[in-house]
């Protein structure tokens, strides 16, 4: 009785132990923030703009970004050096990183301010997002793909291309879990096959949500300011078309050299089979769940309330609500061997989750510069976006809303470039519809360059790396996106900017 209670009490001390190391590492890294900051004193009469309490972003340097910048090493970096501590402690990790921002914010600018900022960035974006992005990824986990297909140039080329169509239909995550289970299945006896899923996300997760609103986030925010829901498909098919070619052209090319270099000597452990398709029962809470964001897009109001100065529309509530609840019922209503089948788990959702709402806090100060515009302190980089005759130089519209969007969230991105541009719908889909034309193939098309450029990159990743694919490294990733999709951007300036 003593040996089982001492072992017990063992296993409780080895569990308990990490928990208390990571308190210890927390309460340091807030001590020495909050003793490096204090010294800064009260916070300037003028630090509010814009509304009750919001940042003035002409009060923020450079060093700001440093915790985002940190965050983005850390993800890039942790998983190569360390990749036992990083699967443990990620959440840790992203936390520490969110911390660095928030403690030097609340001694320098005060609680009220940090308060409003915080509460506009988890209530009007982080939570909206990842309620959205948590129903796709539950909806779509219940549909079941079964029977395989070997995974062949031409089977897998299909694949791909059937994906882009489903992506500017129900959205990039919901066309990715969809499709990256049996685009997988379809490869498990490949010795080759990151190559797959790299171009899956670069294809699927990102260009292929090109022609709608509902598409790509940045997109659907250019619809609630009053694009036309068809605009994307006119402006946007062309572009498309000409990256998605030369793409799915040369994974084609590449995927045959490598299939005719293995052999398929390997067995498949998924043997192939005829296909149907599962779970249908959820393809109408798909339909419901696009219903409900066009329905809050729609200009119909319900009214509003106040939270600490920020206004919350009645009708986003009600969508987000409809959303929740549709997951709910598609939990209800699909048997659990469809998701079994699908290895479903909810582990690359709360990995989203955990690393993303420190994302979204850390980039708070990047946006509120970039808010800031020509005398903000990346008023450099926006004075790029005039020519000396005064018109738009939609290249670097193009460009700057590019490569932004690679790292920092495309949503907030593509409204900073939207304004920054006049922000009259209007005029941008007339006079202005290149400038438009820039802003929304950059912050779409390069969404693609890093993992967190979009948030289906970093879900279809970890499905992957569950799944056994031993997928790149942050850097590695844009190894592959530098080589493959600058040369497409590049060819696109050319021919439309």
């Amino acid at each position: 009785m003593v040996g089982v209670f001492s072992k017990a009490t063992a296993r409780t001390a080895d569990e308990v132990a990490p928990a208390r190391k990571r308190l210890r590492i927390l309460a340091v890294f807030a001590a020495a923030f909050v003793l490096a900051y204090a010294l800064l004193g009260s916070p300037p009469a003028d630090a509010a703009a814009g509304g009750a309490n919001a940042i003035d972003g002409n009060l923020l340097s450079l060093w700001w970004v440093l915790p985002f910048a940190g965050l983005l090493l850390s993800i890039a970096l942790f998983p190569l050096a360390a990749p036992h501590i990083w699967h443990r402690y990620y959440g840790t990790i992203a936390a520490l990183w969110a911390l660095a921002f928030i403690l030097p914010f609340l001694m320098r600018f005060g609680g009220s301010i940090t308060l409003y900022e915080l509460l506009h960035t988890i209530l009007l974006e982080y939570i909206p997002f990842i309620i959205l992005i948590t129903a796709l990824f539950t909806i779509a986990g219940g549909i079941y793909v079964s029977g395989n297909l070997r995974g062949s140039p031409v089977v897998n080329t299909a694949m791909l291309a059937v994906g882009m169509v489903l992506a500017s239909l129900v959205g990039t995550t919901g066309a990715s879990m969809v499709m990256i289970r049996p685009v997988i299945r379809a490869n498990d006896d490949r010795r080759h096959n990151v190559h797959v899923i790299v171009f899956f996300i670069f294809l699927v997760s990102n260009i292929g949500g090109s022609l709608t609103p509902l598409g790509d986030p940045p997109l659907f925010l250019g619809f609630l300011k009053g694009v036309d829901f068809f605009w994307p498909t006119q402006f946007m098919l062309a572009p498309m078309l000409i990256v998605s070619a030369i793409l799915l052209g040369i994974f084609f090319l590449f995927d045959s050299y490598l299939y005719a270099r293995e052999g398929h000597d390997k067995s498949d452990p998924t043997p192939d089979s005829p296909i149907a398709v599962h779970g249908l029962r959820n393809v109408p809470l798909l339909l419901l769940l696009i219903g409900a964001v066009l329905l809050s897009g729609s200009g119909l109001s319900i009214g509003s309330f106040e939270i600490y100065g920020l206004e919350i529309q009645g009708m986003s509530v009600l969508r987000d609500v409809i959303i929740v609840l549709l997951a709910a019922v598609s939990l209800s209503i699909t048997p659990d061997r469809y998701r079994k089948a699908n290895n479903f788990s909810w582990e690359p959702c709360l990995e989203v989750a955990k690393l993303f709402a420190a994302i979204f806090i850390t980039i708070i100060p990047a946006i509120a510069i970039l808010r800031a515009g020509e005398t903000g302190a990346m008023g450099f980089v926006l004075q790029l976006l005039t020519d000396p005759d005064g018109s738009p130089n939609n290249a670097m519209y193009f460009w700057l809303t590019g490569v932004l969007s690679s790292f920092l969230d495309n949503a907030p991105t593509y409204l900073v470039f939207f304004n920054a541009a006049g922000g009259d719908a209007q005029v941008l889909m007339g006079p202005l519809s290149q400038t438009l034309l820039a802003i929304s193939a950059g912050a779409v098309f390069m969404g693609a360059n890093t993992y967190i450029g979009n948030a289906p990159n970093f879900m279809v990743k970890a499905i992957a790396e569950h799944s056994g694919i031993r997928m790149p490294s942050f850097f590695g990733y844009m190894l592959w996106s530098g080589c493959l999709l600058l040369p497409c951007f590049i060819l696109v300036t050319v021919l439309f900017f």
